[in-house]
């Protein structure tokens, strides 16, 4: 069974929660895509009148870890999952509400095979894209995430 954007939402609001509070929400999931969005806030602003640089980065990881969480309940298997990597470019001023757009669901569904079928953990580099509401790209995060199997 998949997640969803509810249950995902919920686990940010109880293990994350400056995520949360920053205004960080899971807005879209399927297999392939997840989608993060967060509005410029005085909560989560820096002194230059935009959007503090580490609550874009909430928002770029959750919609990569939103993907390899997803991966992993759909396997069935305990598989733990990290950041072991991650860089990022940051191209324009982030206000207004910023929306971060991860592909690689198949990436991630490979790794998450190869570590069940290999037994070994195995790395994944991630892509999430931050556009404003008029389409510009405001940062862009890359994350390295390993899959492992438990015990």
């Amino acid at each position: 069974m998949a997640l969803n954007t509810s249950k995902i939402n919920t686990f940010t609001f109880l293990k994350l929660p400056s995520a949360w509070w920053c205004g960080v929400r899971l807005t879209y999931i399927d297999d392939e895509k997840s989608i993060t969005s967060v509005k410029h806030k005085w909560i989560n602003q820096n002194p230059f009148n935009s959007m503090f640089w580490a609550v874009q980065g909430m928002a770029a990881e959750l919609s990569t870890g939103a993907l390899v969480m997803n991966e992993i309940k759909k396997s069935g298997k305990k598989i733990s999952m990290l950041v072991q990597n991650n860089k990022a470019n940051f191209s324009k001023k982030a206000t207004g509400k910023i929306t971060f757009t991860c592909v690689d669901g198949q990436l991630v569904a490979k790794a998450v095979e190869d570590t069940i079928r290999t037994g070994e953990g195995q790395t994944v580099w991630m892509e999430s894209v931050g556009v404003n509401k008029d389409g510009i790209v405001v940062s862009t995060f890359n994350f390295e995430w390993t899959v492992k199997l438990k015990g």
